[in-house]
């Protein structure tokens, strides 16, 4: 394929660059001309989902990312969080779901490698990693090999690179069978006052290529990633990067050490869409122009095109405006890490974005355009549509022991240890939880109590059920997970899975998401400050189930006073707190009703945003005071999954009481919101109920820990080693290929 910039531009070449006609005609009124091969890749790069937010923008703009804490909200790399004393967390959670399916060990690692880069661009030491994994049904024959290479992949780059990986999320269903989603998670802690932004500042300044060579791995990969799949998937291959923790590793430390001598007056990280986001971002938030000079950028493949620079996403590079003084400080940073350092261009005050190559000139466009007028739509959507409540004489009955055991030994509640375990959870010697608790914890190094807390979450089929409920209680769920460990929940970023926007279906979904979303925020005070879309999640017409992966981190004043989720001793009160009189009812879209019934109806359960606060703050009391001995946040699989995790994760038992004259399935298996399992001392249960009471909290005794079983109710009662046989062998015997041909 010929790739000269004097390429004769048809409506095949348009429409292969993903760009619709009406886009084309309006690239045409804007320049005044036919553009160039180049420039026809570039607007390609820009003007894309993935990199304009053209179809989620509108909506975007209603969410709160204000709040007396934030320091830098949505628009730059990462956003940043004041946590006291000066210091700051900056974090992000972003998508490499298309690039993933196609070669999940290389997608998964160079997912990792850019969200660190977007939080280090920022001047912030990455100090913690999530990711939060969707696959195809377990019985696809595609499933184990994408978890397989996604898990390695993570670990590969993480591990190498020296970040602990803290927390995250595995699940399954048939839905992701053609496109799986893969969301990773950073955060860094920095000082605040040394934020390092991407708005350039000043005229004639250089622009400075900073990190590894370019090649051509990823070419295309944000217009790729912008687009559904079809049979032709593998031919997509070549668009996916290839990436280098260790060179990343110098990377980090090259800029960190920059950044302390003044040479550094913006810095970008080149992600999606490389070299061109990169620039056209800098020139464009600091109202000025930019040049570059392709012939100076380093390569490391031979005859590469101009098109082809502009559009590589090799890794581990940035884009730097530099204070011409220090020029020979920064460069002898970066020669003594073994890195490149080149510069390529300068700053200009024409507001044109020009890129020469072998002394010809490839491109010379409107560089406030290139973003500014990228399309922005208002797509249909649908009315939202809440399905009819499952009757009271339609719930099916099971043995509760036995749906118990099922439920902690199936898909998506087993244990993931087998996945968590290849990544490395201790490395800087600051975690305090391991993965599986409701969420990670550091400790903030250089303090003697101050830690931080990060949890991921989203419940797919409750958005899918009802897009509203299910973003708020997606937002909700995350919020109680930090509650659950003692921390205050400060921020949070999000992460916005959904099929093709321009079926108004499934715009409704993603509007509707974003709205209960935006409620729970505001109610919550938990503002969005960092973010991505990733939309066309679809192969051949078949969309995934609407993912709005909400990541939050919460703070912890004093680590000792931390909350987990195992019980911490004998014969001690269980209550539930946040309960309805009635301990549980809400059996609509609940895994007891599709892992053992295979039924998927009725309504996401309601997410009453004020309880959950109320809830949430006498909860985060009780831990602070040292009242709670342990706290579970209460959710999918209900008060029984709950009490069993608790039990297993300690060694502990617990009998859980009867409830007389009500159904024990809704009681046990319902996933009503806003309740925590929290344990306390017999001694102190008068003094929490009252506490309790006085804030208008139902928080009923409902058991007793003790013994080696769980018992719920009438139900015989299970021995926490059949309960943890269970639950730790499913993911094994799945990567293993011995799963029972039922499951």
């Amino acid at each position: 394929m010929t790739v000269s910039n004097d390429r004769p531009i048809t409506q095949e070449l348009i429409a292969s660059h993903g760009l619709k006609p009406d886009e084309y005609e309006r690239i045409l009124s804007l320049i005044g001309r036919e553009p160039t091969f180049t420039e026809l890749g570039i607007f390609s790069a820009m003007w894309n989902e993935h990199c304009s937010y053209k179809s989620s923008k509108k909506w975007l703009k209603t969410l709160p990312t204000k709040g007396p804490r934030v320091i830098q909200g949505p628009g730059e790399n990462a956003g940043v969080v004041d946590i006291d004393d000066g210091d700051c967390v900056v974090f992000k959670m972003e998508s490499h779901n298309h690039p993933s399916y196609i070669e999940p060990y290389q997608g998964a690692a160079t997912g990792v490698g850019g969200i660190l880069r977007d939080v280090f661009t920022m001047g912030a030491r990455p100090v913690a990693a999530m990711n939060a994994l969707r696959f195809g049904s377990p019985d696809h024959p595609k499933t184990r090999h994408l978890v397989s290479g996604v898990v390695a992949g993570v670990g590969g780059y993480g591990n190498s690179f020296g970040v602990p990986t803290v927390g995250g999320e595995v699940e399954f269903d048939a839905r992701y069978n053609g496109n799986i989603l893969v969301n990773a998670f950073a955060a860094g802690l920095a000082k605040s006052n040394a934020i390092f932004l991407s708005e350039a500042k000043g005229v004639g300044l250089p622009v400075v290529y900073l990190g590894a060579k370019t090649g051509r791995d990823g070419v295309g990969g944000a217009t790729m990633a912008s687009a559904e799949f079809d049979e032709s998937i593998e031919e997509k291959r070549p668009t996916v990067q290839v990436g280098d923790p260790f060179t990343e590793k110098c990377l980090l430390e090259a800029c960190l050490e920059l950044m302390q001598t003044g040479a550094v007056i913006a810095i970008q990280d080149m992600g999606a869409a490389g070299l061109t986001c990169s620039a056209v971002e800098m020139g464009a938030k600091g109202d000025l122009g930019i040049e570059l000079d392709l012939d100076s950028v380093p390569v490391r493949e031979e005859r590469m095109t101009a098109y082809e620079m502009m559009l590589s996403e090799s890794q581990e590079r940035m884009l730097m405006v530099l204070e011409p003084s220090k020029e020979d400080v920064a460069k002898a940073i970066f020669v003594k890490w073994g890195l490149d350092f080149a510069i390529v261009g300068k700053t200009t005050d024409d507001l044109r974005f020009r890129v020469k190559h072998q002394g010809t000139e490839v491109a010379n466009l409107p560089i406030k355009d290139l973003g500014d007028q990228a399309p922005e739509y208002d797509r249909p959507w649908t009315p939202r549509v809440v399905p009819a409540p499952i009757a009271a004489n339609d719930i099916p009955q099971a043995d509760i022991a036995d749906a118990l055991v099922k439920l902690v030994g199936s898909a998506n509640n087993s244990s993931r240890r087998w996945v968590w375990e290849q990544y490395d959870t201790l490395i800087q010697g600051n975690s305090l939880q391991l993965p599986g608790g409701d969420a990670g914890v550091i400790r903030v190094e250089g303090h003697a109590t101050k830690a931080l807390a990060f949890s991921s979450d989203v419940t797919p089929r409750y958005v899918e059920a009802d897009p509203y409920e299910g973003g708020k209680q997606a937002v909700a769920e995350c919020w109680r997970n930090l509650t659950a460990t003692g921390a205050l929940p400060l921020a949070a970023t999000d992460n916005l899975n959904f099929g093709n926007p321009e079926k108004p279906e499934i715009m409704s979904q993603l509007v509707h998401a974003i709205k209960g979303i935006g409620e729970a925020c505001q109610v919550l005070e938990f503002p969005i400050v960092s973010g991505n879309v990733s939309l066309y999640n679809e192969t051949n017409g078949q969309a995934i189930m609407p993912t709005p992966t909400i990541g939050g981190v919460g703070l912890i004043s004093d680590w000792q006073d931390m909350a987990r989720i195992r019980f911490a001793g004998e014969n001690e009160c269980i209550l539930l707190v946040g309960a309805p009189a009635s301990w549980g009812t809400h059996l609509g879209q609940s895994v007891y009703m599709r892992d053992i019934h295979g039924r998927t109806d009725g309504p996401p359960p309601h997410v009453d945003l004020m309880h959950e606060r109320k809830v949430g703050d006498f909860v985060r009391d009780l831990i602070r005071n040292e009242l709670a001995t342990a706290v579970h946040d209460c959710s999918s699989g209900g008060l029984a999954l709950a009490v069993a995790e608790m039990a297993m994760a300690s060694g502990i038992g617990a009998s859980v009481n009867a409830l007389n004259d009500h159904d024990p399935i809704p009681v046990f298996f319902g996933e009503d919101q806003g309740r925590y399992v929290v344990t306390i001392e017999r001694d102190d249960l008068d003094e929490v109920q009252e506490l309790a009471e006085q804030r208008g909290i139902f928080a009923p005794w409902i058991g007793t820990t003790g013994g080696a079983s769980v018992k719920l109710g009438n139900a015989r009662a299970v021995a926490i080693h059949e309960l943890q046989k269970a639950h730790e062998s499913w993911f094994p015997a799945f990567m293993a290929g011995t799963l029972p041909a039922s499951e």
